[in-house]
């Protein structure tokens, strides 16, 4: 068991610190355990909305409306469940001592894009190559 950090409540990762010391690495791992809680809480209220609207609805208008809702719904939660698929494997490369390092180059991801999107996995530079190359292949 790990001893607890203690992290301020505006504690902010600064570039002048150490990369990826246990400050940075227990700020990183709240915001992915907070944002998880969201994405799960979220997930638990739609489930019971769906139950809940889980009505005859005599209406044709009606019916298709609700369905084209729940669908949209439905697909929203999908990306979500992929969403903390990419958390719980960002929390695993904190565990692992992995986090923000690029996977492509090993080179340090900036702490402002850490901080903006924390399940990323390559620095902005090879994500943008990457997504060059994605758009060329795309386009054969």
């Amino acid at each position: 068991m790990k001893a607890e950090v203690f992290l301020p409540n505006d504690y902010r990762p600064a570039e002048d610190e150490p990369f990826m010391n246990e400050r940075q690495l227990e700020y990183f791992r709240r915001k992915l355990l907070a944002w998880k809680g969201e994405l799960l809480s979220d997930s638990r209220d739609t489930i019971e909305g769906l139950q809940d609207s889980t009505r005859n609805i005599p209406d044709i208008a009606d019916r298709a409306s609700e369905e084209t809702d729940r669908a949209l719904e439905l697909r929203t939660r999908d990306r979500q469940r992929k969403l903390v698929a990419k958390i719980d494997a960002a929390l695993r490369r904190i565990d692992e001592g992995e986090y923000g390092y690029c996977e492509e180059t090993g080179e340090p991801i900036s702490l402002k894009r850490l901080d903006a999107r924390p399940i990323a996995t390559m620095s902005l530079e090879a994500q943008e190559r990457h997504e060059r190359r994605e758009k060329v292949h795309r386009d054969d």
